[in-house]
């Protein structure tokens, strides 16, 4: 894969974390924040257009590892943004989620 490619499919997953950890803080109880909905409802779109858009142009087995970043980025955006508790065990796991998606993408 080309860093262009490496690069987008990055930012591909940057989105849907960040869309994910924005839809979360909207459905808070009280109070709704329509603000966190919209956001997190744009950068959803903007992922799912720019995922066609690389399904469209590289090979699906050397793109898909990427998803595996998705779990990473969302424990470490709930922990960081949102405040909450991971376990000792979620970090043991999300940091051999990371060893395998750098093992398949870098072959």
């Amino acid at each position: 894969m080309s860093a262009v490619a490496i690069w987008l499919a990055a930012l591909s997953q940057l989105l849907l974390v960040t869309g994910q950890l924005l839809l979360k803080r909207g459905m808070r109880p009280t109070p709704v924040r329509a603000g966190s909905l919209a956001g997190g409802i744009a950068l959803l779109s903007g992922w799912f257009f720019l995922w066609l858009g690389l399904l469209a142009d590289w090979d699906l087995s050397r793109l898909f590892p990427f998803e595996g970043l998705n779990p990473v980025l969302v424990v470490l955006g709930a922990w960081l943004f949102l405040k909450e508790h991971v376990p000792l065990i979620g970090w043991i796991g999300i940091t051999l989620i990371s060893i395998g998606v750098a093992l398949v993408t870098s072959s």
